[in-house]
């Protein structure tokens, strides 16, 4: 096992059990996997990969490889696994590739964090993938939400990690640069099958284009979890939006069939 979370509980209080907003869930990450996690708004779904990530405080146990998350040092987990939010703060005015650097500091043997061959390599190669090379010296604050959304994405990438967790990673990005990022993501895949994603995504096809497992969560608690052809067939779908999820998006796409 991966990545394994026993009776998980944590939310935002002063103690973890303080008004949990995850209540007490178990379940396990094997390498390789492709997992969505799924629900309506405010059902713990950022909250738990900020977790998972090493972010937030917890009761019960998260077990990476063999270590217990709370014991890790920031930058071991992020050896492990990269991180990208849907909301990424700007401290500082940085350029594109300044930012997209930001995800190779680990990396550095040196105090001043400076950048080797290697380093410049890998920024090179995922300020290309995401189309960036023609704004690379642009200061970040300038940017669109769009550009900013492809800039923390190649960020994260460029952390090269096994592990990525992604928290809504298509917004702000137009359908053009979805679809590119969807193919990113499957080359990705392919060069190694340790890669694994875990990922939240606001929308429910490009979660099913991505993923081959599905968790679906519901106030805080894991409603079900398994492959995504046995749950896009289950009530469990239905129960996690509080809609007919399948009739809905046959309504949505009629227009193109």
């Amino acid at each position: 096992m991966l990545l394994e979370c026993k009776n998980l509980i944590c939310g935002y209080g002063k103690k973890p059990g303080e008004n949990p907003v995850i209540k007490d869930i178990s379940f396990g990450v094997n390498e390789g996997e492709n997992i969505a996690i799924l629900g309506a708004n405010g059902c713990g779904k950022t909250t738990l990969i900020k977790t998972l990530a090493g972010m937030l405080p917890y009761d019960g146990n998260i077990i990476l490889g063999d270590r217990e998350v709370r014991n890790l040092k920031r930058k071991d987990i992020a050896k492990k696994i990269s991180v990208m939010m849907q909301f990424s703060d700007i401290y500082f005015s940085y350029t594109v590739e300044e930012t997209v650097m930001l995800g190779r500091y680990l990396y550095s043997n040196n105090v001043f964090g400076i950048a080797n061959s290697r380093d410049k390599e890998i920024v090179d190669k995922s300020l290309r993938e995401y189309g960036l090379e023609d704004i690379r010296d642009r200061q970040i604050s300038q940017l669109s939400g769009g550009q900013l959304q492809r800039v923390f994405l190649a960020r994260t990438m460029a952390q090269d990690t096994d592990i990525i967790i992604l928290d809504e990673p298509t917004n702000h990005l137009d359908l053009k640069y979805q679809s590119e990022f969807l193919s990113f993501l499957s080359d990705w895949k392919k060069e190694s099958k340790k890669h694994t994603l875990i990922g939240v995504f606001h929308d429910i096809n490009i979660a099913l284009e991505v993923a081959d497992k599905l968790i679906l969560l519901k106030n805080g608690k894991i409603l079900a979890d398994g492959s995504k052809e046995e749950l896009i067939e289950s009530k469990y779908l239905v129960d996690a939006f509080d809609i007919d999820v399948k009739q809905y998006m046959k309504k949505q796409y009629s227009h193109w069939i």
